[in-house]
């Protein structure tokens, strides 16, 4: 699989997402990515990079996925409703980061670097499989520790509080929150387009009523996708709040994790390092969203409660864009196996 070549295009590559997803599978080692770059509107022209090469951001056309082994969609979810069925016509798989397809009958909500037993979980794709949604970044967090702490110790609980990151809303988020910011320090009025709220030194549990997010109905998406990708069982043993951080980049979360038997603050790293999570020391500086920044792995600190019997904290951090562009690629990797190679179906 290492040396092959897939043929690739990413819809909404001029997003932030669409961006990381292009870095991500041009320093991709699992396969060769021959990328075409496409998006709608005033973007198509400009030049853009995939990793150090330059690349022209075309014009989505009616040929446009002829030959494509996968199609990304990265950008906007109307966008991806508009030309998803052209790429299936086209013959090509489709990833849909943008969460629009998640309803569609035969998707899948997939990451497949977690590792589960546990019923209720999302099956593998087969050759049937056509879309798959990568699992929301959240989700992929909470289910990588979660799961493998649950592997070991079946009576593990969790209450978690998720702090949501600007860059999760692309760029508009993240330019509302940089004008709320300078708006605050120069005593100015306050854009409220996408959250109707004050973000900029705030934290929230709810947004305006005109937000073009609703926290609650994220939460309920990041659970959805807890469950599939970790479990019914586990999902019944997570309580979740999802909070809009005044942040612009980079997932941290808190946990606390009960057990029903007695154990050492190093028997819950042992279990979580390795692969995607680097467990952090106690004496080291602790995970934040500042030090995740374009890093592959999640941090994770560890610490007893001295008040709670077998008790203990979970401080976790991630970015969220390579979280996503990460899991996108695993994703497509998992379908690009079932094709034949040499040949779009």
């Amino acid at each position: 699989m290492a040396g092959r070549v897939v043929r690739a295009a990413i819809v909404g590559a001029s997003s932030i997402l669409g961006k990381e997803l292009a870095d991500e599978l041009n320093a991709s080692l699992a396969a060769a990515w021959d990328l075409a770059l496409f998006d709608t509107g005033d973007i198509s022209g400009q030049v853009t990079a995939a990793g150090d090469e330059p690349m022209v951001i075309q014009e989505i056309g009616p040929v446009s996925f002829v030959g494509i082994d996968v199609v990304f969609f990265a950008g906007d979810a109307a966008t991806t409703r508009k030309h998803w069925k052209d790429a299936l016509t086209a013959g090509a798989s489709v990833i849909d980061l943008s969460f629009a397809l998640e309803g569609e009958k035969g998707t899948l909500v997939r990451c497949p670097w977690i590792e589960t037993v546990e019923a209720g979980t999302t099956p593998a794709p087969d050759l049937t499989t056509k879309v798959v949604v990568p699992a929301h970044p959240a989700a992929v967090m909470l289910a990588t520790v979660t799961a493998r702490l649950r592997a070991q110790w079946k009576t593990a609980r969790f209450v978690a509080t998720v702090l949501e990151p600007a860059s999760q809303q692309g760029r508009e988020g993240l330019e509302e929150l940089h004008q709320q910011t300078v708006g605050t320090l120069s005593f100015q009025s306050l854009p409220k387009d996408v959250y109707d709220a004050q973000v900029a030194f705030n934290l929230n549990a709810t947004l305006g009523g005109a937000a073009k997010l609703d926290l609650s109905t994220l939460t309920a998406q990041v659970r959805r996708h807890f469950g599939a990708i970790a479990g019914a069982e586990a999902s019944q043993a997570l309580a979740l709040q999802l909070l809009q951080a005044p942040v612009f980049n980079g997932y941290t979360a808190s946990i606390f994790a009960t057990f029903g038997e007695k154990l050492k603050q190093e028997d819950i790293a042992r279990a979580l390092q390795g692969g995607m999570v680097s467990v952090v020391a106690a004496d080291d500086p602790g995970p934040s969203n500042m030090s995740v920044i374009e890093q592959s792995q999640m941090l994770v600190s560890v610490r007893a409660e001295s008040h709670a019997t077998n008790g203990f904290w979970l401080w976790m951090a991630a970015d969220n864009l390579r979280l996503s562009a990460r899991n996108a690629s695993a994703c497509a990797m998992e379908l690009i196996a079932l094709r034949p190679a040499g040949k779009v179906q």
